[in-house]
């Protein structure tokens, strides 16, 4: 999720509450109060069904914003229709208003519309409600002047009215845009606190790999590195000499496995094949097929051969990978002494051996299981 998408759900969630709250006292002025007005003085209409359709239209914004509030949405391309909606039912409503009876209960919208106004902008910048709500007084008054006779009591009763009427509306307006500001401020915090907690968490699986791999250690390395601090073992030792060469190969395949790489397997026998490199011996890493990515367990039988030819051979090795969906087959000739791999771990790995003459040749199977 971008940062501008968690900005807007963080202040949609802080707005929520006021967004309901608008709506309420928008439909108890527009259905309510204003209802009441409209039917009282129905008679004093020149125009009845001009009236009646203007409140028609402000119920139908507050009908769409009551659906979108349930459903969790936004006015989105909406916005725009609905400005222009309730603005058009202003003028049609104060055009045909009797003479005199601005900012008085026949004028039952003048209190009302603004709400509408409000409900459809609320999630709106301050700037966007202040010019909803200037043009709604705009209207209102250049009605006032053009078709109304203009006198001290209809100016005073103009001035009182627009108190509330533009007053309440901007007041909500801050408050919101007060809110849009806590929004995003909670979402930068949040932010910064995932990625607190992201860092936590990868440095504690680092330290939960790191103590994994000391353990999986403990029971050939350890050993052998105290046998050489202690002096049980010496260096001069042959034996010494190629079990270090096989703790050194399965250290770096240990390492190798935490990288993030296409094709782990190869990927740990090129480590393993870099021992043998180092001392001098001639490698060949041969790969055909294709393969599914075989488990870590799995990938230590298969390579467990081939590790230990390419620690303790003399002067070549070669090793061949070949693959497919259903085996994967992991080979390996050096010229080594025979050695004893450990049986496989996990029973769909089966290992063959054969040594003659100096030439050692192993190979292991893994035959995936069906899913």
């Amino acid at each position: 999720m971008s940062d501008d998408e968690l900005d807007r759900q963080t202040r949609a969630q802080l707005q929520r509450g006021l967004r309901l709250a608008v709506l309420l006292l928008a439909t108890l002025t527009v259905d309510v109060l204003g209802l009441i007005n409209l039917v009282r003085h129905t008679g004093s209409y020149d125009f009845p069904a001009a009236q009646y359709g203007a409140y028609a239209a402000l119920t139908a914004v507050l009908v769409t914003e009551a659906v979108l509030f349930v459903r969790r949405r936004q006015w989105g391309a909406l916005r725009g229709p609905a400005i222009a909606l309730v603005l058009a039912a202003s003028a049609l409503s104060y055009l045909t208003l009797p003479e005199g009876k601005t900012s008085t209960t026949v004028d039952w919208l003048f209190g009302a519309a603004n709400w509408v106004g409000v409900v459809v902008l609320l999630d709106r910048p301050f700037r966007t409600l202040m010019a909803f709500l200037v043009t709604h007084e705009l209207i209102a008054l250049l009605n006032l002047l053009l078709f109304h006779d203009v006198t001290r009591s209809s100016l005073a009763r103009f001035a009182t009215g627009s108190m509330t009427v533009f007053g309440l509306p901007l007041c909500v307006a801050v408050v919101a845009a007060i809110l849009g500001r806590i929004g995003t401020e909670a979402a930068r915090a949040t932010r910064e606190l995932e990625r607190v907690r992201t860092e936590e968490a990868v440095a504690v699986a680092a330290h939960r790999r790191r103590a994994r791999r000391f353990s999986e250690l403990t029971g050939t390395t350890v050993p052998l590195l105290e046998g050489l601090a202690d002096g049980s073992l010496t260096p001069d030792d042959p034996a010494v000499r190629l079990e270090c060469a096989i703790e050194a190969a399965r250290m770096r395949r240990l390492f190798a496995e935490t990288d993030t790489v296409a094709n782990p397997l190869l990927h740990e026998l090129r480590h393993c094949a870099d021992v043998a490199d180092r001392k001098g011996v001639e490698v060949e890493l041969d790969a055909r097929g294709h393969w599914p990515v075989p488990p870590v367990a799995v990938r230590r039988d298969l390579t467990d051969a081939a590790l230990t030819a390419l620690a303790t051979a003399k002067s070549w090795a070669r090793v061949t990978v070949v693959g497919s969906t259903d085996l994967v087959s992991v080979s390996v000739v050096a010229d080594c002494g025979e050695f004893t791999v450990p049986p496989p771990a996990t029973r769909e790995v089966r290992v063959e051996t054969f040594g003659s003459d100096g030439t050692v040749w192993m190979e292991a199977q893994w035959q995936p299981v069906a899913s």
